[in-house]
């Protein structure tokens, strides 16, 4: 497989993973933490570092909306739980892992 073709089919795996978690607000960040090591926020994150390492400026704010599909503070009153004492403790005993 050529480079072309390979970042094209990664391309189109991120738009993928980026439209499922969109369409499962359920699934909270701290439960993705927890289970996965990363979150939305962390995607967000890589997307912000891609940008400015081939020269592209991007905000915090404007990442976050590539990967929630929306402002972040909107997402955030639609769709965000506060965290269940359970979530908290696994997620202080696995962050050292993050």
């Amino acid at each position: 497989m050529d480079d072309k073709t390979r970042t094209e089919l990664e391309a189109a795996v991120y738009r993928r993973l980026v439209e499922h978690l969109r369409a499962r607000t359920d699934v909270q960040n701290i439960d993705m933490m927890n289970l996965a090591g990363f979150c939305r926020n962390c995607l967000s994150n890589w997307m912000k570092d891609a940008a400015e390492a081939t020269g592209v400026p991007m905000s915090k704010d404007e990442s976050r909306a590539i990967v929630y599909g929306m402002p972040y503070d909107e997402w955030r009153k639609k769709h965000h739980k506060e965290a269940s004492p359970g979530q908290k403790a696994a997620f202080e005993k696995s962050s050292p892992r993050h």
